[in-house]
């Protein structure tokens, strides 16, 4: 249950960032088909792969005060887009590496608001 709870946050999350940064887009499918596959993607992908890469991070996450900890999960948006267009053929476009950049933000920011809405601690 837990995991599906964390599928629908971060779907709401990349559906919000589809809807609000300019540059990121979905081609090919319905939205809702493709925001929901992304999701589910990227919080897989939250859970397998990105403790790993924050940990090779850490240095740089240290020296750069935080900062660096963004562009992890950039790379993780950017992931979960090439995943999704592998697998799926479901293509989420990302027209630069600022647009994946301001959607990494707001994906981690609505997910923040919809787990302290919901009150679940334990889903990022």
């Amino acid at each position: 249950m837990d995991f599906i709870l964390r599928w629908l946050i971060t779907a709401i999350a990349v559906g919000a960032a589809v809807w609000i940064v300019p540059g990121i887009d979905v081609v090919g499918t319905e939205a809702w088909i493709a925001v929901g596959l992304v999701g589910l993607i990227l919080s897989l992908i939250n859970i397998s792969i990105k403790p790993i890469a924050q940990t090779l991070s850490l240095p740089l996450t240290c020296l750069t005060l935080g900062i660096f900890y963004l562009v992890v999960n950039t790379a993780m948006l950017y992931l979960a887009a090439w995943v999704a267009e592998g697998v799926f053929d479901v293509y989420l476009h990302i027209a630069s590496f600022g647009s994946a950049f301001v959607a990494a933000i707001v994906v981690s920011i609505v997910s923040a608001l919809v787990n302290s809405l919901i009150g679940n601690e334990n889903t990022r």
